[in-house]
């Protein structure tokens, strides 16, 4: 590494005085200098997107954005472009097992970048047994023996070789296969698990428009230069949580589109995929402004892709428009779980405070009173978690587990801390500190909250009641279940409801006929009821969580069927 990057790296953070004309200089000495080696490559890519994200002023933007814009063409990243696969630097390839959507994503946006890496492909067999299905009937009887039986002669002896053949010229393997699992006559969730079955990896070549860290920016927002040091100190979590963001905004369809797209090849670029971002609803996105030029695009899911009962969102953490993050949460019942996550390249930034700013954001748009970390964000089986110290990052800003055995051990780690200050915790004693979730209360704790409540027995509710009534047809018993109960509900023929509406009626029905006493509900109970199940299905699923939450039957009602219940051995 260069003394210029080692300067450049030490000025991290630091603003304010003649920082930035050093670092401006520094800058410019880099942009004639080459590194001899990868790491070191990859170390200036990131700290210009890091000064992306946190520019001194309008000089060093400039030159960071210049720095950025050519850096695919330096000789030193050309040189050692092999070495720096999967940093999702402009001019590097990208490897994984995408999902299926995002894999589908991919090949309609880059159809020609987009290739099987066979060298990793495991399940040819399973390829094999489904070549038949992939293409039309005529074409069918020369794939017979990839399912076992005598081969034509002259075809081609494996999978590779077929997906070369059927594809023909210009259409890549992975794009020919995609193309294909898009067209098998089946639901999106049967193509979705038949794909994920087939878990094949692939490679996503380096293009001119292809999705890198280099180029990810979303343009149009408003940015705020740092005059001063960033604030890395602890907040007071309950009275940032109190504070209320500066604004919630509605966007366009165009920027709707925009921050979607932003955040899936945030992920891409990351190898990694998310649910909220892979189900996107463009109908269900707002920009939350929280000041200093963090935003956050907090985007909802398409109605099918919606669970029953709690609401998930997936937020798109921006700071002057560069993607520095991301958040998941999951609320109903005025609690939520939250998952924070920084990309590596930002974690030098303003972690805690920005912690505080997403509750505040949670709080703001769903009404949340307590707040979980399930055991996994803490670094229960997660090694990285593990290694960056989450368990002890969450418990000083105040969160408390409520597990006694966690407790014990707990009090045990804060004795050695008082005894030894230099006391660190091993590895084994964060793997048992992160076994059980931590619970964060504005208010008196309590224990109707997410990370308590075992929301799936409320589906094994359902399916102990389906199986009583219906046995093994499902089908016309959801039809039943969505008659008796609009019969039950007063809700009519439902012919002004949307199809997302129509469907969280049909999957909501057997749970309404369960509802302990439903039966002796007023009619306005029941009308309220109705409003909750079309939220569901609504344009925006945060509406659902308001209304739940102020239906107090409801809510005690789904209570009583989430409390555990006793097997059924036959």
């Amino acid at each position: 590494m260069s003394a210029a990057l080692r300067h450049l790296a030490a000025l991290q953070g630091v603003y304010g005085g003649d920082t930035a004309s050093r670092r401006l200089l520094l800058l410019q000495q880099l942009a004639r200098q080459r590194q001899a080696y990868a790491r070191a490559v990859q170390h200036l890519h990131e700290q210009l997107c890091f000064l992306r994200a946190y520019p001194d002023d309008g000089q060093v933007l400039a030159q960071v954005e210049a720095m950025l814009a050519g850096f695919a063409a330096r000789g030193d990243l050309r040189r050692h472009r092999r070495e720096l696969a999967d940093t999702g630097i402009a001019g590097t390839d990208i490897y994984y097992r995408f999902f299926w959507f995002t894999a589908e994503w991919l090949a309609r946006r880059w159809p020609h970048q987009i290739t099987i890496d066979w060298r990793s492909f495991e399940n040819r067999a399973e390829l094999e047994a489904l070549l038949r299905l992939l293409v039309p009937y005529a074409e069918a009887a020369a794939l017979d023996h990839a399912a076992g039986e005598a081969p034509v002669p002259g075809t081609p002896a494996t999978p590779r070789q077929w997906l070369a053949r059927l594809a023909g010229s210009g259409t890549t393997d992975a794009t020919f296969l995609i193309r294909r699992f898009a067209a098998l006559p089946v639901d999106r969730f049967t193509r979705e698990l038949l794909y994920e079955r087939l878990d094949p990896m692939l490679r996503l070549a380096a293009g001119p428009e292809t999705p890198s860290r280099t180029a990810a920016r979303v343009g149009g927002l408003p940015v705020v230069f740092r005059t001063r040091p960033l604030d890395r100190a602890r907040p007071d979590l309950r009275r940032a949580i109190l504070e209320v963001p500066r604004r919630v905004q509605e966007v366009s369809p165009r920027l709707a589109r925009t921050l979607i797209d932003c955040a899936r090849e945030s992920m891409v670029t990351r190898s990694r995929d998310l649910d909220s971002f892979e189900h996107a609803d463009p109908a269900d996105v707002r920009v939350v402004d929280a000041g200093d030029g963090l935003q956050f695009a907090c985007i909802g899911m398409v109605p099918e892709r919606r669970a029953l009962l709690d609401t998930i969102y997936g937020y798109l953490t921006l700071q002057n428009g560069v993607p520095i993050g991301y958040v998941l949460s999951s609320t109903l019942f005025g609690s939520a779980l939250v998952a924070y996550n920084i990309f590596e390249t930002f974690r030098g930034g303003e972690a805690a405070r920005n912690y505080g700013r997403v509750l505040a954001m949670v709080r703001d748009l769903f009404g949340c009173d307590t707040f979980a970390v399930d055991p996994y964000q803490l670094g229960h089986d997660n090694a990285e978690g593990l290694a960056s110290g989450a368990w002890w990052f969450y418990s000083k800003l105040g969160f408390r587990p409520v597990e006694r055995d966690v407790l014990r051990l707990v009090r045990a780690e804060q004795a050695r801390l008082r005894a030894d200050p230099r006391h660190r915790s091993s590895r084994a004693t964060l793997q048992k500190l992160s076994a059980a979730p931590v619970f964060f209360h504005l208010q008196r704790p309590r224990t109707d909250v997410l990370g308590r409540l075992a929301l799936g027995n409320v589906s094994l509710a359902v399916a102990d009641f389906m199986a009583r009534q219906y046995g093994a047809d499902r089908e016309g018993g959801l039809q039943d279940c969505s008659t008796r109960a609009a019969r039950l509900l007063g809700a009519g023929s439902r012919r002004g409801f949307s199809a997302g509406q129509r469907l969280a009626w049909e999957r909501w029905a057997p749970l309404v006929l369960l509802l302990p006493g439903v039966e002796r509900w007023s009619a306005s109970e029941r009308a309220a009821l109705v409003r909750v199940i079309r939220a569901k299905g609504g344009p925006r699923e945060s509406d659902f969580v308001r209304l739940f939450d102020a239906h107090r039957r409801l809510r005690q009602a789904v209570l009583a069927l989430a409390r555990p219940r006793p097997s059924h051995p036959r």
